[in-house]
C-alpha cells in the first residue's frame, strides 16, 4: 500500500463526501464538523479561510488548502464578514442563532451556498472519520495548510466541476476516487517542498533500501517478515538493515512492523465486522489470541473494547 493511499484507506467507510459552494459576497460560512481532513479548491473568486489560531489563507482560482480538524475556521469572502451559517458534525447545517437551515442553501445537485451563478465557486471535499492509519501522516500536518495555483496545478479540478454536478449511477463512486487523487497529489505536493517537515517513515521511502523494506511491509503485513527476511530482500545484511532503517524512521524495523499491523487492525475493527480471527489473519497474527495480546500491549485496550468505541 502506498504510504499516501493508506492516509485514505477506506474513506468510504469512515464517510467521505465532496460538493460544490456557491456565493456572492458578503458571505461567511462557520465550520465547527469537527472532520479530520477537509480540502478546498478556489475555482472561481476568492475566499479567506479563517482558523481559530494562525494566520488566515487567501485563496484565488486554482489555490488549494488543506485544514486538518478537529479545530473549527471560518470561511467568508472577507475576514471581517460575519458568519451566516454554521456547520456542524454530521453535516448539520444552523444558522448562527441555532435555528435550521432546513435544506434552504441547497442549491442541486451537491451545490451548496446562496446562489448557483454566485461569483465565488469552491470545491469542498471532507472526510469524516480519521482511522489509525490516516492519523499517522494527519499528525504531520499543520492545522491549516495551502497550495498557490504557481505551485500546484492539478488536471482534476475540471473532471470534477464536470462530475460533482451530475445526477446519474455511480457518481459517488467517482467523486470519491477524484477526491481521493486530489488529496494525494496536494500532499505530495506539499511534502515535496524544500522546506517540508515530513515525517520520518515518508520521507525514508526514497531511500533505496529502507523505501524498498517500508512496502514491503506495508503491502504485504500478513506475511512472516523477519530483519533476515526484510534484509534479503533489500539486498543488504540484516544488520545493516537494523541500522539504516532504525536512523531514517526512528524505530527498528520490526517495531514498525508491528505498529503498522495494530494500525490496520485498529481501522478493521473500526470499519468491518469481520472477526477477529480473520482480521488477526490479515496482518500477520496466526489466532485472534496473539491479536489481541499484542493490540492490547500497544493500544491498552482489547480488540473488543476497540470496537465498541466505534462512533455510529
Amino acid at each position: 500500500m502506498d504510504a499516501l493511499a493508506g492516509l485514505l484507506d477506506g474513506p468510504r467507510a469512515r464517510g467521505a463526501f465532496m460538493i460544490r459552494a456557491c456565493f456572492e459576497p458578503p458571505w461567511s460560512i462557520r465550520i465547527e464538523d469537527r472532520a479530520p481532513l477537509t480540502v478546498m479548491v478556489m475555482v472561481r473568486g476568492e475566499a479567506w479561510v479563517l482558523p481559530d489560531r494562525g494566520e488566515p489563507i487567501r485563496l484565488r482560482p486554482g489555490d488549494l488548502a488543506i485544514a486538518r480538524g478537529p479545530d473549527p475556521y471560518t470561511c467568508a469572502d472577507d475576514p471581517g464578514t460575519e458568519p451566516q451559517a454554521l456547520i456542524l458534525p454530521g453535516a448539520e447545517c444552523r444558522y448562527p442563532d441555532g435555528r435550521s437551515l432546513n435544506g434552504s442553501m441547497d442549491l442541486g445537485v451537491r451545490t451548496w451556498g446562496d446562489r448557483p451563478d454566485g461569483s465565488a465557486v469552491m470545491l469542498i471535499g471532507t472526510y469524516l472519520w480519521e482511522g489509525e492509519i490516516s492519523g499517522r501522516l494527519l499528525k504531520a500536518l499543520p492545522p491549516l495548510l495551502s497550495l498557490t495555483s504557481d505551485v500546484w496545478k492539478s488536471p482534476l479540478t475540471p473532471y470534477l466541476m464536470d462530475e460533482i454536478v451530475r445526477d446519474e449511477p455511480g457518481q459517488e463512486v467517482v467523486l470519491d476516487r477524484l477526491l481521493d487523487l486530489l488529496v494525494i497529489a496536494a500532499l505530495r505536493a506539499w511534502f515535496s517542498r524544500p522546506q517540508a517537515e515530513a515525517p520520518a517513515w515518508y520521507a525514508a521511502l526514497a531511500d533505496p533500501v529502507v523505501g524498498r523494506v517500508l512496502r514491503l511491509v506495508q503491502d504485504d503485513p500478513a506475511l512472516p517478515w523477519t530483519v533476515a527476511s526484510l534484509a534479503a530482500k533489500a539486498g543488504v545484511s540484516r544488520a545493516a538493515l537494523a541500522r539504516r532503517f532504525t536512523e531514517l524512521v526512528g524505530e527498528p524495523p520490526m517495531t514498525y512492523l508491528t505498529e503498522w499491523r495494530m494500525a490496520l487492525a485498529a481501522d478493521a475493527l473500526r470499519d468491518t465486522d469481520d472477526t477477529l480471527d480473520a482480521i488477526a489473519r490479515r496482518v500477520g497474527y496466526g489466532s485472534a489470541f496473539a491479536l489481541s495480546s499484542a493490540f492490547k500491549r500497544v493500544y491498552g485496550v482489547s480488540p473488543q473494547e476497540h470496537r465498541g468505541r466505534v462512533p455510529s
